[in-house]
Order: C-alpha cells, then sequence, then structure tokens
C-alpha cells in the first residue's frame, strides 16, 4: 500500500528539476518521501530512535559496570558485543536459542543462566521495542501502530528497573550492577534513562490512542509488576 501511495505522490508532483542531496537521493525523491508522512509518522520514526538509541546507550552503560558479563559471549571488546545486540539476529546470541522479548530478558535474572546476562536483557528489551513500533524503522501515512504495545514496552522498562534493583542470585548479589546507590558515589543515570524512554513510549502510545480514536488507560497498574507484558502477541 505504501508503494502505491509513493505512485500516486509521484504523478501528482508537477515537472521539476532534480537535484542531488547530500544523501544521494534527488530533490523530487525526497519531496515525495515528506509528502508521504503526516505529522505523526515524523513523530513517530523520532520517538523510535531516540528509544532504540537510550537502549543501546543503557547496554553499554551496563557493560561497563558488569564488564564479565560481554567476557562470558567470547567476544573481544565491549564494542563487539554491542555489535551482537545492534544485529538482534538469532545467529549473532547463540546462547539465547532465539529467545527475544520477555523470555529473553527475564534470563539475565534467572539462576541458572550462565550467559551473558546484559545481552539477555538488552536483547530481550529491544525486540520489544521493534516489535512495539512494527518492525519498522520509518513510518508513512499508511503505517498504523497499536497503543498499548507501545504502552506495554514502556512498563517493560519499569519491570527492567524493578529488577536491576532488586532481582538476587542465591548469594544475594544482584545479578546485574546499574545504579549505585552508595551516598558515597551516588550514580542513577541508569534510572534516568529508563525513565526517559518510558516518557517517550507513553507520549508516542498517548499519539497513537488519540490518532486511533482510543484511550490508553493505567487501570490495574498502580504497582509494578515484575514480569515482562507480551508486546508482539498483543492482540
Amino acid at each position: 500500500m505504501t508503494a502505491w501511495l509513493a505512485v500516486l505522490l509521484i504523478l501528482a508532483l508537477p515537472a521539476c528539476t532534480t537535484k542531488m542531496g547530500k544523501d544521494g537521493r534527488t530533490t523530487s525523491e525526497m519531496d515525495v518521501k515528506y509528502l508521504a508522512k503526516t505529522e505523526v509518522d515524523r513523530f513517530a520514526d523520532t520517538n523510535r530512535a531516540e528509544v532504540m538509541g537510550g537502549l543501546m546507550l543503557i547496554a553499554d552503560k551496563l557493560y561497563r559496570r558488569n564488564p564479565k558479563e560481554w567476557k562470558k559471549a567470547g567476544v573481544d571488546s565491549r564494542e563487539a558485543a554491542l555489535e551482537r545486540l545492534k544485529m538482534r539476529h538469532y545467529r549473532s546470541l547463540p546462547e539465547l536459542g532465539g529467545l527475544r522479548e520477555g523470555k529473553a530478558a527475564a534470563l539475565a535474572f534467572s539462576e541458572t543462566y550462565s550467559g551473558d546476562r546484559v545481552a539477555a536483557l538488552m536483547l530481550g528489551l529491544l525486540t520489544m521495542a521493534d516489535a512495539a513500533f512494527d518492525h519498522k524503522a520509518e513510518f508513512y501515512v499508511l503505517d498504523s501502530l497499536d497503543e498499548m504495545k507501545l504502552f506495554n514496552c514502556a512498563r517493560n522498562m519499569e519491570v527492567a528497573v524493578w529488577k536491576l534493583g532488586n532481582d538476587r542470585n542465591a548469594a544475594g548479589e544482584l545479578f546485574l550492577l546499574a545504579n549505585e546507590l552508595d551516598p558515597a558515589n551516588r550514580n542513577l543515570s541508569f534510572e534516568r534513562e529508563f525513565g526517559r524512554l518510558m516518557g517517550l513510549l507513553d507520549f508516542m502510545a498517548k499519539v497513537v490512542a488519540d490518532r486511533n480514536g482510543r484511550t490508553v488507560s493505567r487501570l490495574g497498574h498502580s504497582v509494578v509488576s515484575t514480569i515482562f507484558l507480551p508486546v508482539s502477541f498483543l492482540k
């Protein structure tokens, strides 16, 4: 459908001199792309980019605080571990056995899991965000999003924050080090970044709900859940 819309827009454009832009596209191509997007579509593009960038920032910070995790994966550096996450392909993270979203994220807090816990958590969150944005990097007039997928993705960020600060192994140690609560060296940067991403997702959910003529309810969510909510299979 999007391809047909682009064709119609091309036919509707008046004849013009084409110029090459810095990104390699002609002026006409950029005009068509602009016309094929609503303000909501452009907002969704930016929102998604911010969420994905923020999650990769959190992954980098977690690896810095937990360097033993990327070493478990047999890679040569933190940068190589981050590159595996960017690919988000089961072949690049075979230790997860193809798990995605909540099932992958939950492994990070499992006593029996011996793999890279940062990869498990962040691959889970990244694939949740992928699903919340319908596995698209750009949005056009005929594209649509589901506000509840975005809403649940935001709630899963809350679950991740809670688990990072509370879930411990049998020895009483946190599975992953994140925020530093020591008054002498207080560091809440993880919580702040997660909070920013939750705000972006919640606002995107509201925008999409308004566009769809629906509302997003927080009913029954007075206490943070300790279980990751479904995103991909949400009906």
